[in-house]
């Protein structure tokens, strides 16, 4: 059974930050491409950033590519989003999910792309 577990979400001041982390399990997830997606209230889903495999590659949005990382831990089956400078705008729940990839570099910034998705965390920015 695949399992996609989030964390680290919370109440944060403008300005402050967070890491938010998703445990993986049930898949092999050294081939997987792992992304991050945010679900405003009210709104659809909006691709944050994603990493490939290996975890040499990232693509993130341009509103938060200065301000937020991801990564992964390969030997922990983990991936990470380490956000800071956050702003009343980034408030949303937090999702990680995970796509299985081919060879080579695939960053999909699409939700449909993805096929296992965690339950999110939320992530609330105050002003």
């Amino acid at each position: 059974q695949v399992q996609l577990d989030e964390s680290g979400g919370g109440l944060v001041q403008a300005g402050g930050g967070l890491r938010l982390s998703c445990v993986v399990s049930g898949l092999p997830f050294s081939m997987y491409t792992m992304g991050w997606f945010r679900q405003p209230p009210g709104k659809e889903h909006e691709f944050v950033a994603a990493i490939d495999r290996s975890g040499t590659t990232t693509y993130s949005q341009d509103s938060v590519k200065d301000r937020f990382t991801i990564s992964r831990d390969n030997a922990k089956n983990t991936v990470y989003l380490q956000m800071s400078s956050l702003k009343a705008e980034d408030t949303a729940r937090y999702y990680c999910a995970a796509i299985f990839a081919p060879e080579g570099v695939y960053l999909p910034t699409h939700d449909y792309n993805y096929k296992y998705w965690g339950q999110g965390t939320q992530v609330t920015v105050s002003t």
